[in-house]
C-alpha cells in the first residue's frame, strides 16, 4: 500500500463513520498521512482525529478509536494504534507481490524511477536572483519539474554576472527584470561566488551544500562537505551507491545475479522497501513545492536504510557459504536502492561515482 492509497483508505473510513452516524462531522477533502518520525510507532501516522474532534464534539481519542475500527480490517493494513492525544499510527502489510512490483518498477525505469507526467500540462517560468545559490536552486527545480513532464524556462534578474555558473551545470534561458506570472526562486544567499566555492569544494559538494538545506535556511558550506566519513551526508549517500555497485560486481564474481522474488524479504528490509515505494511521491512533492532539499533528505534516508539492511541481511555470502535464494533477493533490493540513489543525485545535478 502506497501513502496515497493509505490516505484514501483513511478518508474512506471517515466517510463510513459519518454515513453510519458514528461521527457527526464534515468529511475533509483529503487526509494527510506522513512517515512516522524516528522513535514513533508504525510506518505512517495521521492526525485526522484531532482535525475532526472539534466538529464532531468528541475528544480526539474517541474519534481516533472510531476510525481505528474502520481502518484496521482494510487490506494492506497490518496494525492500527492510537497514540498520543489522538494520532492514528499505521503499520502496513507488505506482501511479496507489492515488494516485487516496486523492485520491478525500479528495474524497468532505471534512474528515471519516480519520474512521471503529472505536470505535463504545465508550462512554467522560473526567475532567480543573480546569485549562485539562487541559480543552482532554480536549476535543480527545473530538473525536478521536467522529470514530472512540465515545460520550464529559467530567467535571471541580471546577468550574466557569474561566469562560473556553467561549471555548476547551470543554464539560463533569458536575462532581465522579473516578468509577471513567474515563480521567483530566492533562497537565503550563499554570500560567496561560484568561483570561490568551486575552488574550495568542487562542483558536487557545492551543489549538495547549496541544495540540502531548505531555501529559507542558511547553506553551510564548510570543508566538512569534503570529509569522507559517516558524518558527511553527501559522502554517505554516494558511498551507499558505490557499495551497491560493488555488491553487483561481487555477486558476478561468485557466479550469481539478483532476483527480487527468489525469497521473501526479512523484517530488516522493510524500511528500505517502504522508502523505495515512497520515492515517486517524494519527487513529485519536491517538484510541486519547488523544494530540492526534499530529494536530498530522501536520499539520506535511503542510504541510512540501505546500510541498516546491508548490515542485518548481507547480500553476499561470507566464508564458505554458498549463494542462496535469500542472497539473490537481497541483492535485488540493494541494486534497486543504488538505482534510486543515482537517479536522485542526478536530479540534484550531482555525480554518482561507482568507486569512492
Amino acid at each position: 500500500m502506497t501513502p496515497a492509497e493509505l490516505s484514501r483508505t483513511v478518508l474512506h473510513a471517515v466517510r463510513r463513520a459519518v454515513d453510519e452516524d458514528a461521527l457527526r462531522a464534515s468529511v475533509p477533502a483529503r487526509v494527510r498521512v506522513e512517515r512516522t518520525r524516528p522513535g514513533g510507532s508504525g510506518d505512517y501516522a495521521c492526525a485526522v482525529a484531532l482535525q475532526l474532534a472539534g466538529d464532531a464534539g468528541l475528544p480526539a481519542l474517541e474519534v481516533a478509536r472510531i476510525l481505528r475500527e474502520r481502518v484496521a480490517a482494510e487490506p494492506g493494513i497490518g496494525r492500527v494504534e492510537v497514540t498520543g492525544p489522538g494520532f492514528l499510527s499505521f503499520t502496513l502489510d507488505a506482501p511479496a507481490t507489492g515488494d516485487r512490483a516496486v523492485l520491478d518498477a525500479v528495474r524497468e525505469q532505471g534512474s528515471a524511477y519516480g519520474h512521471g507526467d503529472a505536470l505535463r500540462d504545465e508550462e512554467l517560468r522560473l526567475h532567480h536572483a543573480p546569485e549562485v545559490r539562487a541559480a543552482v536552486t532554480a536549476d535543480a527545480v527545473r530538473r525536478l519539474l521536467a522529470a514530472q513532464g512540465a515545460r520550464v524556462r529559467v530567467g535571471c534578474e541580471e546577468g550574466p554576472g557569474d561566469v562560473e555558473w556553467s561549471r555548476l551545470g547551470v543554464t539560463v534561458d533569458a536575462y532581465g527584470t522579473t516578468p509577471a506570472a513567474v515563480t521567483v526562486i530566492r533562497p537565503v544567499p550563499a554570500h560567496a561566488t561560484a568561483a570561490e566555492l568551486l575552488e574550495r569544494l568542487g562542483a558536487d559538494a557545492v551543489r549538495w551544500g547549496l541544495l540540502r538545506p531548505a531555501s529559507h535556511d542558511r547553506a553551510p558550506l564548510g570543508d566538512d562537505l569534503l570529509v569522507q566519513g559517516e558524518a558527511n551526508p553527501l559522502f554517505r549517500v554516494r558511498y551507499a551507491y558505490a557499495r551497491t555497485r560493488a555488491l553487483t560486481r561481487g555477486a558476478a564474481a561468485l557466479g550469481f545475479t539478483s532476483a527480487p522474488d527468489a525469497a521473501p524479504y526479512e523484517d530488516a528490509a522493510r524500511p528500505l522497501l517502504v522508502l523505495l515505494a515512497d520515492h515517486p511521491g517524494v519527487l513529485l512533492a519536491a517538484a510541486r513545492h519547488r523544494a530540492p532539499d526534499r530529494v536530498a533528505r530522501q536520499l539520506e534516508a535511503v542510504a541510512h536504510a540501505f546500510f541498516d539492511f546491508h548490515d542485518s541481511c548481507p547480500p553476499l555470502p561470507s566464508g564458505d557459504e554458498k549463494p542462496s535464494a535469500a542472497h539473490r533477493s537481497r541483492l535485488a533490493l540493494a541494486e534497486a536502492a543504488g538505482t534510486v540513489l543515482a537517479g536522485g543525485l542526478s536530479l540534484l545535478g550531482i555525480s554518482a561515482p561507482e568507486h569512492l
